[in-house]
Order: C-alpha cells, then sequence, then structure tokens
C-alpha cells in the first residue's frame, strides 16, 4: 500500500521487484518520423528533447557507456542495484527491426537490468516491431511507452503531432495482446484545450488496457515554435495552483491501479522559457498531496466499478487499417 493519494509507479517497481528500481535513461541516436520529413519537419511544436532528456544535452555517447554510467552514478547516490533502462530520446522505434535489435541487445550483457522501456508514437509501432519487444519479455519486464499527449485530434494537429487518436486507440489495442506493459503520456494545457477537453482525455483513458501514466505540464522551451506563439502572447499557462487543481481532477478520473510515473515536468534552466514555477518540483507534488486531503479524494475517486469492463473503444480502435500510414509498412518490413 502507498500513503500517496495516488499509486506512485516507484511502489509499484518495489512491488513488482522487491525493492527500490532505479530508471537510467538513454539516447540511442534516433530521431523522429515528424522530425525527419517522414511525416513532417520540426516535430510536435512543444518539442526540444533537451528538455527532456540529460543525454540529449551532451555528445552521443554509445550505449553501453550509457548504461555502465547510470549503474554507477545510481549505485553511488541512490545505493540502487536493480534498474530500469529506459530509452528515451525521440522515438525509440523508428527504425528498421534488425536496427532496433542490435540497440536493444546492449543491455543484455547487464544482470542489474531488469526491465526497459521504449518510449514511442502509436505510429512508428508495427506488429513486428511488437514481436520483437516481446521477445526480451522472457528475461525483462517491457515497457512500452505511447505519447498520446491528447485524445482530440484538434488538440494534435495544433501542435504539429501529425498523429491521431484512433491511430493510438489501434497500438493500445494491439499492443495489449502481449506479455508487455503499457504507458501513456499526457500533457496537460495544451493551446486551446478547456477543461473540460482535459477531462475528456481522462475519462477516454479509463476504460483502456494499460498500466501506468505520465502526466506532463506544458511548459514552454527555447528553440520551439510554440516559444515564438508564447512570446507572441497567443498561448496561456497554468499558474500553479490551477496546475494541481487541473492534476487532482484528472487523476480522479483515472482508475486506481494505473501506476504513476510522473505528475508535472519542467526543464533546465538554460532550456525552460516558462513557467518558472515548473522547476518547484517538490512543492508541487506536495500541493497535489495537500489538494487530495482538502478535498478527501484520491486518484480513482470518480471512476465507476465497471469503466474497466468497457469495450467499446475496441470497435473504434479495429476499425482502423492496421497500417495506416506508409512508414508503418514500410517499418514492418
Amino acid at each position: 500500500m502507498t500513503d500517496k493519494p495516488y499509486f506512485t509507479f516507484g511502489n509499484y517497481l518495489k512491488q513488482r521487484f522487491g525493492g527500490r528500481v532505479q530508471k537510467i535513461s538513454i539516447d540511442a541516436g534516433f530521431t523522429c518520423p515528424n522530425i525527419d520529413g517522414t511525416k513532417g519537419v520540426g516535430g510536435c511544436t512543444y518539442c526540444n528533447n533537451e528538455g527532456f532528456s540529460y543525454n540529449s544535452r551532451v555528445a552521443l555517447r554509445p550505449v553501453r557507456e550509457q548504461i555502465e554510467a547510470g549503474i554507477a552514478f545510481s549505485k553511488k547516490r541512490f545505493k540502487a542495484n536493480q534498474f530500469l533502462a529506459y530509452f528515451q530520446a525521440h522515438t525509440n522505434t523508428f527504425a528498421p527491426v534488425n536496427q532496433l535489435k542490435k540497440i536493444y541487445d546492449e543491455i543484455l550483457p547487464y544482470e542489474e537490468i531488469v526491465a526497459f522501456a521504449v518510449g514511442t508514437r502509436p505510429d512508428s509501432i508495427s506488429p513486428k516491431i511488437l514481436d520483437l519487444l516481446e521477445s526480451y519479455s522472457n528475461r525483462f519486464e517491457v515497457w512500452v511507452e505511447y505519447g498520446l499527449q491528447s485524445s482530440h485530434n484538434h488538440t494534435l494537429a495544433r501542435v504539429n503531432r501529425c498523429d491521431t487518436y484512433e491511430r493510438f486507440l489501434w497500438a493500445i489495442d494491439v499492443t495489449s495482446t502481449r506479455n508487455l506493459k503499457i504507458c501513456v503520456h499526457v500533457i496537460l494545457g495544451l493551446p486551446g484545450e478547456t477543461h473540460e477537453d482535459m477531462m475528456k482525455t481522462a475519462e477516454r483513458l479509463a476504460p483502456l488496457p494499460f498500466h501506468s501514466i505520465k502526466v506532463h505540464l506544458l511548459h514552454i522551451m527555447k528553440d520551439t515554435p510554440m516559444e515564438k506563439e508564447y512570446l507572441r502572447g497567443e498561448i496561456q499557462i497554468f499558474s500553479m495552483d490551477e496546475y494541481v487543481e487541473t492534476v487532482c481532477d484528472f487523476l480522479e478520473r483515472i482508475p486506481s491501479d494505473i501506476s504513476v510515473q510522473r505528475l508535472t515536468a519542467d526543464a533546465p534552466p538554460s532550456v525552460l522559457v516558462a513557467p518558472a514555477w515548473c522547476l518547484e518540483r517538490k512543492t508541487i507534488y506536495q500541493k497535489i498531496d495537500q489538494e487530495f486531503v482538502r478535498r478527501g479524494t484520491r486518484q480513482g475517486s470518480r471512476v465507476s466499478d465497471n469503466v474497466r469492463q468497457d469495450l467499446s473503444w475496441k470497435h473504434q480502435a479495429r476499425r482502423q487499417a492496421p497500417f495506416p500510414i506508409a512508414e508503418a509498412a514500410r517499418l514492418a518490413s
């Protein structure tokens, strides 16, 4: 059990592996179909990977070197002896299967690694890639992290996501039949979204077969199209108190068995434009806890008992063609 009003991922890992499991972030040199011209150029309007991943802020190093450095640092700093290798930067399934295998195989020599995760997009998954990921599940707990960001296609178009909610549903459907864990990423505060829009995303997620969630705060980073929009006054961002209230509203609509990996987001001061308060991570988490206490609620408080049995999403997912975009067929070859 946890004393938090939500089910933390750290608690899940302790239950699963009997102790602390420390995450090691890896930049394997991938790009993204929304950057290299496959679907778009420039990426999502909020995206600057230097703000998301330390390894994207330094010269690219061999994967093995990043793993060994991460293990050594975490053993010293956190006294950890079990690790989750997280292929984080950009789209970590966006390559031919044989190339992906060579990259993922880099974690095999390390007995301390008990799990690994790949951050990706729904449009960069295929059955053959899922076959590959599942082939590691006899040795590791394998996580596929899907960047949804919003369930509203008008929002996804607004931020140049070049992807759709329907494709996400298809990816969830085909992944859920495998021995794989699924994490979903969402961003609260995207341009043009109302409170009702954000709550609708939570409600749409509730019946889906996923296992964990990352909730990101929209923060503005340098050298992004969104920075220009923000400086022109075209984008409004949350105050800390507004964000705390919104996060609590969101989590009340997420089933209590879904582990929570993050509830905010930030970036290094050298990259961050706004809001400055997002650097106060400890305060944000404290305020979230306090708001739940004030309300007398917790994660899942607004979820009906039978929501996980609602299979209506499958009809929408399975109406989508298995390869609705050209690059999915290419990746499957």
